[in-house]
């Protein structure tokens, strides 16, 4: 299944409504796993972004609908980028000359 790592930083939003993120990723969870897909992890940080989340989808179509979703509540902005493990890389570099 693809792989996705979706760094967010809070809205102001978001901000004022700090307190209720962790049941805001539970619901996240929640819509992911009810798509097919699965949360591997959720962290939150300081510095440049205020979290990262590390999950799986069935396909990028549905990543990207549940992403939108998710921008949709106007509590968090992401950045998200498409993880290759081992076994996908493996396959692409199959593919060069």
């Amino acid at each position: 299944m693809p792989a996705y790592i979706t760094l967010f930083n809070w809205t102001e939003q978001g901000v004022k409504n700090v307190k209720d993120t962790a049941e805001r990723a539970l619901a996240a969870r929640a819509a992911w796993e009810a798509a097919g897909g699965r949360f591997i992890g959720i962290w939150w940080t300081f510095g440049q972004y205020d979290g990262v989340v590390v999950h799986e989808a069935p396909d990028d179509e549905t990543a990207n609908r549940l992403l939108m979703a998710t921008a949709l509540q106007g509590n968090i902005r992401t950045t998200t980028l498409r993880a290759f493990g081992e076994e996908d890389i493996e396959r692409v570099l199959q593919g060069l000359p």
